[in-house]
């Protein structure tokens, strides 16, 4: 299906975006693209550099006539989230992304497409091999690993790059010009437990939620998406107070940035309950896809009779980690007072795994107020303590502070209408981008973020709009037509 990609327009922006999605990028995993995009760029005959964390830095010289105007660094990521329906048989360590068009969208085979942040790199690209498209001197910076830790932007030192702008292509909605964005922190819950072996008398079941969008745990916390761990965790506690519920596993959620779209549970009860048990998931499951069914209408829980496990989680610890659950901040705790329609603050509760004497449960807290940011990541630290967790803040990352006045915003906003024959949305956005972290070793960077539409990122729903990047692709060629002198 990349033959089909190949031939959209701009075809120069689409084929190398088939050739990045050939490559795996996992997070963490990215020493074959860091290859890629060496190589790339070593055979244009650019200068190319690789710094100590892995972030690469291609620069190329203006093109005739603007060599006065300021130097432009255009950032993007080369790591994406690597997410997959349960019934996708693929191996992202291994394979392409398997992409196809559907309408005016491409999408992916049942997994996450990769366009976030792939077209943003795709677009750098082209513009470093272009032989044709004026622009100032360009220093483009590829950061890694940004969707679990943003370690690539937090090791970029200063004085690598000379640019004065800053052009950060990792927003998702066409009529957006970003100007700040939420900090996060990640909070992770571990403890022991003792087993007991499961008394003969109980009998077991699997529970499955599933079906759910899954979504970017900052862009779309706002909207009501069903979290597979709530759900979850939902179903245990009625278990447990009404039937004697015990669990054995709980295998829930996967990355912090992804909303959780699946949870499979082992759980044992008294076998004289079997029936009542039965019809009471069946009653519960009915009452919150009721709840859910605008936002998930195809939300699965299936409960499936198996093998009784031969072991349970102490009683005690159950107890008190299903309440901790229940009781975990999760979606929006406070919208922006200042900024219309902004969250403010949130958390994701992201994973949940229970397993071999072992409990782990991690968050993702985001704020574009750094204090808020901690009063609920301490909120969910005393929640998780209260249950004899231990528990560790680690990835903290600074927020983006808005500058309405810069010179850069102003020229956009022009273009943008010239364009489009109306203003563009000039926001901040709750999720995290590279450029609050970017700004503290290169403070004096005038800072800006935009992007094509891109729906469904971080979940295998994830797609691109055609006609959108099209639209996106000749903002950008003005923007670079149009940036100021020196």
């Amino acid at each position: 299906m990349s033959k089909e990609i190949r031939q959209l327009e701009p075809k120069q922006l689409w084929n190398n975006f088939a050739d990045l999605n050939a490559v795996p990028r996992a997070s963490k995993k990215e020493e074959r693209v860091i290859a890629f995009m060496k190589a790339f760029g070593e055979n244009l005959g650019l200068q190319t550099i690789v710094d100590e964390v892995g972030n690469v830095i291609i620069k190329k010289p203006a093109s005739k006539g603007m060599e006065t105007r300021t130097t432009v660094v255009m950032q993007s990521h080369l790591d994406m989230v690597h997410q997959k329906n349960n019934d996708t048989v693929f191996d992202f360590d291994s394979q392409g992304i398997d992409m196809y068009i559907d309408g005016d969208w491409v999408k992916a085979k049942g997994t996450t497409l990769g366009a976030d942040n792939g077209l943003g790199v795709a677009t750098i690209m082209a513009i470093l091999e272009s032989t044709d498209i004026p622009h100032p001197a360009i220093e483009a910076l590829f950061t890694i690993d940004e969707e679990t830790g943003m370690t690539g932007a937090m090791g970029l030192k200063g004085g690598l790059l000379n640019g004065g702008i800053l052009l950060n292509l990792d927003t998702e909605e066409d009529d957006e010009i970003g100007v700040g964005c939420a900090g996060g922190i990640d909070i992770t819950a571990t403890r022991t437990y003792v087993e007991e072996d499961t008394p003969e008398f109980k009998i077991g079941f699997t529970i499955e939620v599933k079906g759910l969008q899954g979504g970017h745990s900052g862009m779309q916390i706002h909207e009501g998406l069903g979290n597979a761990n709530k759900i979850m965790n939902r179903l245990l506690f009625d278990g447990f107070e009404n039937y004697g519920l015990r669990i054995s596993e709980i295998d829930g959620g996967g990355l912090r940035n992804a909303i959780p779209r699946e949870s499979k549970a082992i759980v044992a009860i008294d076998a004289i309950h079997e029936a009542t048990f039965l019809s009471e998931m069946t009653l519960i499951s009915s009452t919150i896809k009721k709840e859910l069914k605008t936002t998930e209408p195809d939300l699965e829980v299936v409960v499936t009779k198996r093998e009784t496990p031969k072991s349970i989680m102490d009683l005690g610890v159950q107890e008190g980690v299903t309440r901790a659950l229940y009781a975990t901040q999760n979606g929006v705790y406070r919208m922006s007072a200042d900024i219309p329609d902004l969250v403010e603050t949130s958390n994701n509760l992201a994973r949940v795994l229970i397993k071999n004497r072992n409990i782990k449960i991690a968050c993702l807290t985001r704020s574009s107020v750094g204090s808020a940011k901690m009063d609920l990541a301490n909120t969910l630290r005393a929640t998780f303590e209260l249950t004899g967790c231990e528990v560790e803040f680690s990835g903290d990352y600074p927020g983006w502070t808005p500058n309405m006045d810069s010179p850069i915003l102003k020229v956009m906003e022009k273009l943008y209408e010239d364009l489009n024959g109306e203003k563009p949305h000039v926001a901040a956005c709750h999720a995290g981008l590279e450029c609050g972290i970017l700004g503290t070793n290169y403070p004096d960077m005038d800072m800006i973020s935009f992007g094509p539409n891109i729906k469904g990122a971080h979940s295998p729903d994830e797609r691109a709009q055609i006609s959108s990047v099209q639209k996106y692709w000749k903002f950008v060629l003005e923007i670079l037509k149009h940036i100021p002198e020196e």
